[in-house]
This record gives structure tokens, C-alpha cells and sequence, in this order.
């Protein structure tokens, strides 16, 4: 049972937090019923097959980086639908990616991905930035959503793979 409440929040954490900001009745995912079935699908194949899943531990990092590209625009995109201001509305996208994994490692106290020195949360702000700025250029959907989602998965990879980090505020205690 555990599993499939960490799955939950981590599915839904980030878009949820988003539409509650952004005042969204009813919050996505409780508008249709078939992404709770994609999630329960999810959580099935873990719980029979979780001896397997080691094999795949490159393509989950995969498809973790097309979901926080993906996640990130489309949360962008329903903010901007609700007339929220472009800057606030890029926010909210990032929010939208990746606060969902931010949910789900607090509540196995664990120090969240975006917490630490790994660069996360940049791919999906800077993914973001460029759809934006790509539709403001008018450059259609079908070229603009493609053309980010490469940026966030080779900007997340290339972090990864040469282990950029964002620079760390040492705070101390006087």
C-alpha cells in the first residue's frame, strides 16, 4: 500500500500544488479517471515484477527526463490557460515537474532531488523558458513541444553524465 501512495503523490503531487495555486476546479487528475488507471497499471506491474526493475534503471531515468519536460510545459501551458502572467506561468511548470518527486522524497525521508547539488528543476524552468519563447515566436505546437522536450532530456543527461551541480550556499550557524 505504501508504494502505491508514494506512486500517487508522485504522479499527481506537482500538478495538483499547481492547480490549487492557480485556483483549477476540479484539480486535473480528478477530471479524468484514466490517469489514476495509468498509475494503478504502474503500480501493478512494480508489485509483480519489482525483481526485474534493476534491468530498466537506465530507461526510468529516460522517461523521468521526457516526464519533467513534458510535465513542465503542459503545467506551463494550463497556468497560461488560466491567465496567469508568462513569468508566473514558467514557475508553474516547473512546479508542475518536479514537485511531485519533491512530495514523494520528503515523505520517504529522503533530502528531495532538487535539494541537492544535482541539477533537476533547471531543465524544467530553462524547458519552460524555451517553449515559451518559442510560441511567442508563433512556431506551432507540434514543432515547439518536440524542440523543448529534447532540450530538457539532453540538458538533464548532459547534467547528469558530466555531474553539473548549481553552486551550494553554505549557511552557518553564528
Amino acid at each position: 500500500m505504501g508504494i502505491a501512495i508514494i506512486a500517487f503523490v508522485t504522479a499527481f503531487g506537482g500538478g495538483t500544488i499547481r492547480d490549487l495555486l492557480i485556483g483549477a476546479q476540479p484539480v486535473g487528475w480528478l477530471g479524468n479517471y484514466q490517469y489514476v488507471l495509468i498509475v494503478i497499471v504502474g503500480v501493478l506491474l512494480v508489485f509483480f515484477f519489482h525483481e526485474r526493475l534493476h534491468y530498466f534503471r537506465r530507461s526510468f531515468f529516460l522517461f523521468d527526463a521526457i516526464g519533467l519536460g513534458t510535465f513542465a510545459i503542459a503545467g506551463m501551458e494550463k497556468a497560461l490557460t488560466f491567465g496567469i502572467h508568462p513569468v508566473y506561468s514558467i514557475l508553474l511548470g516547473m512546479i508542475s515537474g518536479c514537485f511531485g518527486g519533491l512530495i514523494r522524497d520528503v515523505l520517504c525521508n529522503e533530502i528531495p532531488l532538487i535539494f541537492r547539488k544535482e541539477v533537476y528543476a533547471l531543465p524544467a524552468l530553462i524547458g519552460a523558458c524555451v517553449y515559451w519563447l518559442l510560441d511567442y515566436v508563433h512556431l506551432q505546437p507540434e514543432i515547439s513541444f518536440p524542440i523543448t522536450i529534447l532540450f530538457v532530456i539532453s540538458f538533464r543527461v548532459l547534467a547528469v553524465r558530466y555531474k553539473w551541480s548549481l553552486p551550494v550556499i553554505a549557511m552557518h550557524e553564528d
